[in-house]
């Protein structure tokens, strides 16, 4: 057999493939192990959502249904998207020109790497941050700079810290807010100072907004997009995952910048053949009823704010100051006293509790002292697991 290839090499296991593999190795010993570890939404997808697939799916009168995504392509996607990004945050994009949709957002985020890094380019990635925007570099064999996300900073880059000689290399700057893990939340000026700094440094931003529809306590996410000239130097994310509770049926797209959509179309056309064309007619669905009606996510959201409420209190029940994040679907938490770091602080409620949560140091240095606990597992589950960990924390 040949040797692996050096990237690969380079990757090693994914984070949360980590953490699952722990959990099954405790649940085969007989071990009830619960994991508020990954954010894979437990409620359902809406009704009318699925009710549209199986029409496009039956639908004999469509002889191409179940041809190639790409090939055959469809205008309704993107042309969903275009309205909700008018109505959502008043911003007008080109379906043609300026949207492409995605095989669910992570595979555009992991593949804008390929259209732009080149060995010795440098991706600018937010530390803690969601890996896939450092794994991209790294499979284009480029390089990635840590920008750290400190609290003191509403866990939000220091742009102008960034050293001269490393702004020569970068190409790519990553944001990602509403934030994955810190929960971070930010206002439209922040955008706007990045707009500004990708211009002067001749940076494309990548803002991945998976999150920007799961907001609470009265706070609206911004998109990047809404600063005015932002399609000069941005390219945006979007997700259906999240608000939707469709992860696994993997639908997304990019919008934002005319050439970066067009370079990524170019690169999918090369690597996949499109998304299967029921899916991409149940997705319209999904926005066409949001711009009808933002209420069909409301249920969705409530209960994450629910749960959210929940574990704020017995994490500070516990003896842990946590503020309840205005977004996404985790709960950031520092680690309590006693614990050397993030990892001992996650094998003890792993061994102690039998629940497993994600170290924040899994993230990279800079979330080292925190933790995260998603929100994505039923209120029963999360009641058990919450009252497992402050039994655990005050038995020490």
């Amino acid at each position: 057999m040949p040797r692996a290839s050096q990237r690969m090499e380079r990757l090693g296991p994914y984070l949360f493939s980590a953490i699952g593999a722990k959990v099954r190795e405790l649940r085969a010993k007989g071990i009830q192990v619960i994991s508020l570890g990954i954010g894979d939404p437990d409620v359902p997808t809406p009704d009318p959502i699925v009710l549209e697939l199986i029409r496009a799916v039956t639908d004999v009168t469509d002889p191409d249904r179940f041809r190639y995504g790409s090939d055959w392509p469809l205008d309704v996607f993107p042309n969903a998207v275009a309205e909700y990004y008018r109505r959502r945050f008043g911003v007008d994009l080109d379906p043609k020109s300026e949207i492409v949709p995605l095989i669910g957002s992570k595979e555009g985020i992991a593949h804008i790497a390929l259209c732009y890094l080149d060995p010795g380019d440098v991706a600018l990635v937010p530390e803690p941050g969601y890996p896939v925007y450092k794994i991209g570099a790294l499979l284009a064999l480029a390089e990635s700079y840590p920008m750290p996300l400190r609290p003191e900073h509403g866990w939000t880059p220091a742009l102008s810290a960034l050293p001269s000689e490393v702004l020569k290399g970068a190409k790519l700057l990553w944001l990602n807010y509403p934030n994955n893990p810190t929960a971070a939340c930010v206002t439209l000026d922040f955008f706007a100072e990045a707009v500004a700094f990708a211009r002067e440094h001749g940076l494309l931003i990548c803002h991945d907004a998976a999150y920007v529809d799961i907001t609470y306590d009265g706070y609206i996410a911004p998109s990047i997009l809404q600063v005015p000239e932002a399609k000069e130097v941005a390219v945006e994310f979007g997700s259906l995952s999240k608000p939707f509770a469709m992860t696994g049926w993997r639908i997304g797209w990019a919008a934002g910048n005319a050439e970066a959509v067009r370079l990524l179309a170019t690169v999918k056309d090369n690597i996949d053949s499109g998304i299967f064309r029921p899916i991409q007619q149940a997705g319209a669905k999904a926005l066409q009823l949001w711009c009808q009606d933002p209420s069909i996510i409301r249920p969705v959201v409530d209960t994450y704010q629910r749960r959210r409420d929940f574990v704020a209190a017995a994490l500070r029940e516990a003896g842990i100051s946590v503020t309840p994040p205005k977004g996404t679907l985790y709960v950031w938490a520092p680690v309590p006293e006693g614990f050397a770091n993030s990892q001992e602080f996650a094998t003890f409620l792993l061994e102690r509790a039998h629940v497993a949560v994600t170290p924040g140091g899994g993230y990279g240095p800079a979330g080292e002292g925190y933790f995260r606990i998603s929100l994505t597992y039923p209120d029963e589950v999360i009641i058990q697991a919450m009252e497992r960990i402050v039994h655990a924390l005050r038995k020490g």
